[in-house]
């Protein structure tokens, strides 16, 4: 049977409402806060009354009962104009509620997810360490049990959504004990932000992203409840992988919004700007760069559909979602180069929105799992160890 990405009537909608939030109200405001470093709240406010952050979560904790693929068309829309805005919200809902809605208790779940639908309140996800991320064997980070508590001792780097006004937790993975063979136990658990001894550091300065709020945290004898596990003591590392599994369709969505952006930009810019009397479009070299441009858009926008569609249909999806991130990474680095190389020189000056993807596109090929380790699962689906 032949595959068929096409959208239904109410997915389209969506993606024309989430289309014209992000030219009318996103685009204008987005260069300045940009420039300036400064986190989007007005913005995320907007997005949260209009269920953004909800999308694929039930009506029952205050979310739009929708599914994964809803939240890949509103992120491919708003990254065709910024990926700050984009990131933030997939961060929001697949590392900072998703943990939480798949493996939290009723309780847990009841108590922040409506207020994390909403966008009332951002969650993040604490995983990535100076010497542990995709090697979670490297996790530093320790929970002991004293008493009804967890002490939680250690740092995370590279968090996003950690350090802003209205951030309302982190969930934390952690040693928590080990295994017969010596391997770490790893654990989720919750810290609520505000909670003696857990430390959010300054932003970062970073090269892209720059209204993204990414920060490093630190956890000094922090003491949370023992009920603020999440799931089962020592399945922390198989719940971040599942969420990880996601969140690559969640990053491949969004980096096919920024190759699509790099396409619209550049179309734009060669029908208006004229050299030696005439638009630059009307050169060969120029329409066949825009072509290449446009065909691995497609591309990788069936791509993460394919994955996000298997998702949904409860049909297994890692490696599609591994084929997807990786080749929807590469294909906006590849298009931000181009998009740049057809603006000439004001491609270089950050008035131009190409100059921002450009300058956003690099992180796609290392966030949520670098491209090696893409190629690693997915030759590890095809049957080869190591």
């Amino acid at each position: 049977m032949a595959l068929d990405h096409r959208l239904t009537p109410e997915h389209e909608e969506l993606r024309r409402t989430v289309e014209a939030f992000a030219h009318d109200v996103v685009a204008p405001k987005i260069g300045d806060l940009y420039e300036r470093h400064e986190f989007p709240y007005e913005i995320v406010r907007e997005m949260g009354r209009m269920g953004l952050f909800g999308l694929p979560f039930p009506e029952e904790y205050g979310g739009m009962g929708g599914d994964y693929l809803a939240l890949g068309i509103a992120l491919e829309e708003l990254a065709r104009v910024d990926s700050s805005v984009a990131i933030t919200l997939e961060a929001g809902v697949s590392l900072g509620a998703m943990p939480l809605y798949l493996f939290g208790t009723e309780e847990q779940k009841q108590q922040w997810l409506p207020k994390m639908c909403s966008g009332e309140v951002l969650g993040a996800f604490g995983l990535t360490e100076p010497d542990g991320g995709s090697d979670a064997g490297g996790t530093r980070t320790t929970a002991v049990k004293d008493g009804d508590e967890w002490v939680i001792n250690g740092s995370k780097c590279f968090i996003t959504n950690s350090g802003t006004d209205i951030t309302g937790l982190v969930t934390v993975t952690a040693v928590t004990g080990r295994k017969a063979d010596g391997r770490p136990e790893i654990s989720s658990i919750i810290v609520p932000s505000g909670t003696p001894g857990f430390t959010v550091a300054a932003p970062y300065s970073k090269v892209g992203w720059n209204s993204s709020d990414t920060r490093e945290l630190a956890f000094d004898n922090v003491r949370v409840p023992l009920a603020n596990l999440v799931g089962q003591e020592g399945r922390g590392y198989a719940q971040f992988l599942r969420i990880l599994d996601e969140g690559r369709i969640a990053i491949s969505a969004l980096a096919t919004g920024l190759a699509q952006g790099c396409v619209d930009e550049s179309v734009k810019y060669a029908k208006e700007r004229k050299a030696f009397g005439r638009p630059i479009g009307d050169n060969q070299g120029i329409q066949f760069k825009l072509a290449d441009m446009e065909m691995r858009a497609h591309m990788a926008r069936i791509g993460w559909r394919d994955a996000a569609s298997r998702l949904v249909a409860g049909e297994p999806f890692k490696k599609e979602a591994a084929i997807a991130k990786l080749y929807s990474s590469t294909v906006a680095v590849d298009n931000a180069r181009d998009a740049t190389q057809i603006h000439g020189g004001y491609g270089f000056m950050n008035e131009y929105p190409v100059a921002r993807m450009w300058r956003d596109s690099k992180i796609l090929e290392i966030g949520e799992g670098t491209s090696e380790v893409q190629r690693m699962l997915i030759a590890r689906e095809l049957g080869f160890a190591g």
